[in-house]
């Protein structure tokens, strides 16, 4: 017997942050998979308004344990980019999909998808699915 997929999402306490959690969480119920949630500040700084709060993250953690998903939730404080963080945790536990988030930008900064999403989707060793928000 094969071992539940995993799925890897990078959470921010924002619309898009929460897109990519209901993609997430829509895959893992569709595939009885194992959700890996991933939140960190821009190099760790727990005041950057990415970082979530405690409340945040405790509702997130009710809601899945509800939902019957496996799941865990890390919140690093170390000194790596959001980027590394979300790789770093694909790495450590075999994901088969890594889910981001993505910002409504201008027609100068659509040039570029954002420093840590163009990363994660160029150096991912799995498939990245990139979730806009919903209008």
């Amino acid at each position: 017997m094969n071992a539940p997929a995993t799925i890897v999402v990078g959470y921010v306490p924002t619309p898009e942050g929460l897109a990519a959690v209901e993609y997430a969480v829509g895959e893992a119920q569709r595939d009885n998979a194992r959700l890996i949630i991933v939140n960190s500040g821009v190099r760790g700084y727990d005041s950057d308004p990415a970082f979530a709060t405690a409340t945040d993250l405790d509702a997130l953690g009710s809601r899945l344990d509800g939902l019957g998903i496996e799941h865990e939730i890390r919140q690093s404080t170390q000194a790596f980019s959001p980027a590394e963080e979300i790789l770093q945790a694909a790495t450590d536990v075999g994901a088969d999909l890594i889910v981001i988030g993505l910002r409504r930008r201008s027609p100068v900064g659509k040039l570029f998808l954002g420093s840590s999403s163009q990363q994660i989707i160029l150096d991912a060793a799995c498939p990245v699915v990139a979730v806009k928000r919903p209008e």
